[in-house]
Parts: structure tokens; sequence; C-alpha cells
């Protein structure tokens, strides 16, 4: 397991760094070329998609099979006007995992929306075992406070 592991790091690794280098914002890329340059199964390419390019993680993956087949992976930027939060609130839905939490909350931290520290605090609310035993849909009152977060967190008005 720890070569897949590996490989996945490393898929990981350089595909940010090829986004990190773009202006664009965005990498459209052959999945077999990547493979290949990989010298492994198109499956673990999706693997590294579906696992470390996540919309809570602050990407977006758009993907077409076929002869002429592409992926394109485009990085999700902050913005004043709200897009964000409206994108955000959308990707969390009614209910939010703690994974999905923590994954979210990480992004934030790295788009630097929250300190390590706001990170570390609003980690620990949401925890599965603060919020399990309290209440008996977690997710759900975990997806309300994230949202909430959002909506505080975009705001320009507040005053402290």
């Amino acid at each position: 397991m720890r070569t897949m592991s590996n490989l996945a790091d490393r898929i990981e690794a350089y595909l940010k760094r090829i986004l990190g280098e773009t202006e664009e914002g965005y990498i459209v890329l052959q999945r077999g070329t990547l493979a290949d340059y990989f010298s492994c199964a198109p499956s673990q390419i999706n693997y590294v998609l579906t696992t470390r390019f996540t919309a809570e993680k602050g990407y977006l993956v758009e993907s077409r099979r076929g002869g002429g087949g592409y992926l394109r992976i485009i990085k999700l930027g902050l913005d004043p006007e709200g897009k964000f939060q409206r994108l955000m609130a959308e990707l969390i839905g009614e209910e939010l995992s703690q994974e999905r939490a923590y994954n979210l909350i990480d992004r934030l931290e790295e788009e630097e929306i929250f300190t390590k520290k706001e990170a570390i605090l609003i980690k620990s609310i949401f925890a599965d075992r603060i919020l399990a035993d309290l209440v008996p849909k977690a997710s759900a009152l975990r997806a309300r406070m994230m949202k909430e977060i959002l909506a505080n967190m975009c705001r320009d008005d507040i005053n402290i």
C-alpha cells in the first residue's frame, strides 16, 4: 500500500505544481498521457483526482473519456462577491461529514481565510467525538454551522 500512496503523492504533487505554474487557473491533460508519464493505470489517475482534487479541497475536475477525451482541473478561487460562499453552500448541502468539513477547513486555511488557530478551533467544534453524542444528526448540524461560518467570513461589514 505504501507504493500506491507514494505514487498518489507524486501524481498529486505534479498536478499541483503545474496548476501553480499556469496563469489561467486550470490545466487540461489527457488521462492516458498522464498514466504513461507515471507508468501507471489510468484508474490510478482517477483515484488521485477523486480523492485529492475535490471541491472541498478547492478543485473542480471535468472529465471526458474516449479518443478526444481530456481532464480539466480547475483551482477554485475565492472572490469578494460571495460566489465562493454560494458554491460552498451548494456543495455542503444538508449534511457534512467530519472528513469533508476538515477538508474544507484545510482549504480555507490554505487560502488564508482562516488562520491556523481558527482552523484548529473550528475542527475541534466539528469533531464527531463532540457532536455525535449531543445531537442525533451531527452531519446536518455541522452543515448548518459551516454555512453560517462561511456567510460570516465572507462579510465585509463585520465590526467587532
